[in-house]
C-alpha cells in the first residue's frame, strides 16, 4: 500500500493453497522484511492444520526460516 501520513504504509501478507483459496492473512507495518512476518501470518491462518509445504519467492530465502519451519515433506 502507498505512503501514509503516519509512515511508509502497510504490508498485507497472504498465504493461499494450491487452488488459490486463502489460508492466512496478516497486516503489518511496511517496515519489517517479509521473511520475519511468516510466523505471524501462519498464526492467523483460517484453517486448523498448518500447510505442509510453503513456496515463496527469493524474499523468503532464509536458512533460519527453513530450519524453523522444518523439513519439506512430499
Amino acid at each position: 500500500m502507498g505512503k501514509t501520513k503516519r509512515g511508509k504504509g502497510s504490508k498485507i501478507m497472504a498465504i493461499a493453497d494450491r487452488r488459490g483459496l486463502p489460508v492466512a492473512v496478516h497486516v503489518e507495518s511496511a517496515t519489517p522484511h517479509e521473511v520475519t512476518l511468516v510466523h505471524a501470518t501462519l498464526a492467523r491462518r483460517f484453517v486448523r492444520q498448518q500447510p505442509v509445504r510453503l513456496t515463496g519467492d527469493n524474499a523468503y530465502e532464509s536458512d533460519s526460516l527453513d530450519a524453523a519451519l522444518g523439513p519439506a515433506k512430499g
